[in-house]
């Protein structure tokens, strides 16, 4: 009687992205990471904090790229010391954050980041210390300061390959969720429920793109499955948020293979939903053009050149452009202002996604100006354009629309050479643009009737 109602009994299964309650603890010779690789001044903090009583690792993504031969843009610190705790072991410290609250501690440009061990949150009204966490009715954590043990902390961190711990002190490496094996095999895979770890934060789907395209990891089966599903969760993350994380999938090296991965999990349209129209009505001229300002994008990183999310957007959101005006002219609007209107309707549009900030915005709109202004090079407006502080901007999205396809009658060309000609050389190219308007054969006008569309030097998406 016994075996059978046991064996009607249904125990669940411990999943393989759980985390242990007692960690795998990798020795220094079980792994290729050592205290000399870690910053100084990371070293210095948990040191600190181990000396004054407490626990204290180096985490996340700093072990995680050192042990994959990459090296670290900042160092983490995760410790059993509350803000205020680690605050008064350091003079040089500063509490920040509302809904993380975190410490940074300051050594000259460095900032080492130091963060309380998380806890799970508590279920039920009355349950102690509602008031230091909270979530919205579909389950997006939006405080979160409820501190627990190392294990807690494992257990709420993102992914697997984010949840080792280092001491520098006896080089030994934490794990507790399986992250050594997942780095390995190359997999990024949440810890927990992916459906719960999402609806907690949903700009988790988002670092699982980011990790998979920066590192060149797979995503893992049971992590990539919910994502097309729970996409429009993003439309509910504030727009700030939003437009930090967009800098951080397409400033990182690797915006292509993003871009790639944003559409083939369809996150793509909750961040830019007047490109993502664009797509479905003119596919391979949009694909292509932001392909190729990615592309440059990853080139001028690469080469340690300077980058403007301004440009990105101007060429995020061109393909949505040329349409809009378009539908403008049509209800009477003459070409220049149509195109001005579209433009401050696009960016206004975008900015309720991604809240892009005005010192951005302003130059997206100047960029696209310039696109007007290019193709009007008689008498002295070729060498007045020349001087104008973005110029070198316009004439570099010129050749990109160019790259996508586009036909601007040798416009781009004409521009290159005009910038390395000679004073004598630039006068005959503007005579012969000036001849070649008079050998032109004169349309007669129509009366009655208004020219419908956009010129032929005009910008065009089509």
């Amino acid at each position: 009687m016994l075996k059978k109602l046991f064996q009607s009994l249904r125990f669940p299964r411990r999943p393989a992205n759980a985390v242990r309650t007692t960690p795998q603890v990798l020795n220094k010779s079980q792994h290729a990471l050592t205290r000399a690789q870690i910053s100084r001044h990371a070293v210095s903090v948990v040191e600190r904090l181990q000396k004054a009583g407490y626990d204290a690792y180096a985490v996340g993504g700093c072990v995680r790229d050192l042990l994959l031969g990459l090296s670290p843009k900042d160092y983490d610190v995760a410790t059993n010391a509350t803000p205020e705790q680690v605050r008064a072991e350091f003079r040089n410290a500063r509490v920040i954050g509302r809904r993380f609250k975190l410490v940074h501690v300051h050594f000259g440009r460095e900032i080492i980041e130091v963060a309380t061990f998380r806890s799970h949150h508590p279920q039920g009204d009355d349950d102690e210390g509602n008031a230091l966490a909270s979530q919205h009715e579909s389950g997006r954590i939006l405080r979160d300061n409820i501190y627990g043990t190392l294990e807690d902390d494992a257990q709420r961190r993102d992914f697997t390959i984010n949840a080792l711990y280092f001491d520098p002190s006896s080089e030994r490496i934490l794990d507790y969720a399986n992250g050594m094996p997942d780095i390995r095999n190359r997999l990024i895979r949440l810890i927990g429920m992916p459906e719960r770890r999402y609806q907690e934060d949903p700009v988790r789907m988002l670092r699982a793109v980011r990790f998979a395209a920066k590192l060149d990891f797979e995503i893992e089966r049971h992590t990539a499955e919910p994502i097309a599903e729970l996409a429009p969760l993003l439309e509910d993350i504030p727009s700030p948020r939003l437009f930090d994380e967009v800098l951080k999938l397409m400033l990182g090296g690797n915006a292509e293979r993003t871009y790639e991965l944003l559409l083939e999990y369809e996150l793509f349209e909750p961040l830019f939903p007047v490109t993502a129209r664009a797509m479905e009505q003119n596919p391979d001229y949009t694909d292509a053009l932001v392909r190729h300002a990615l592309a440059n994008t990853d080139e001028r990183i690469r080469l340690g050149k300077p980058v403007t999310p301004a440009f990105l957007f101007a060429a995020l959101l061109w393909p949505a452009l040329p349409g809009r005006a378009l539908q403008l002219q049509d209800r009477g609007m003459p070409p220049l202002p149509a195109l001005q209107e579209a433009a401050h309707e696009l960016i206004v549009e975008q900015c309720r996604r991604t809240a892009v900030p005005k010192r951005f915005t302003i130059p997206v709109r100047e960029i696209w100006d310039m696109q007007e202004r290019l193709p009007r090079r008689h008498g002295k407006r070729a060498d007045m354009l020349l001087e104008n502080p973005r110029f070198r901007a316009g004439y570099d999205f010129l050749l990109l629309r160019e790259q996508a396809g586009e036909r601007t009658n040798g416009l781009g060309d004409w521009w290159t050479r005009y910038q390395d000609a000679s004073d004598t050389e630039r006068r005959g190219m503007i005579r012969q643009l000036s001849n070649n308007d008079s050998a032109a054969p004169v349309k007669k006008k129509r009366r009655g009737g208004r020219r419908r569309g956009p010129r032929t030097d005009r910008p065009s998406g089509e």
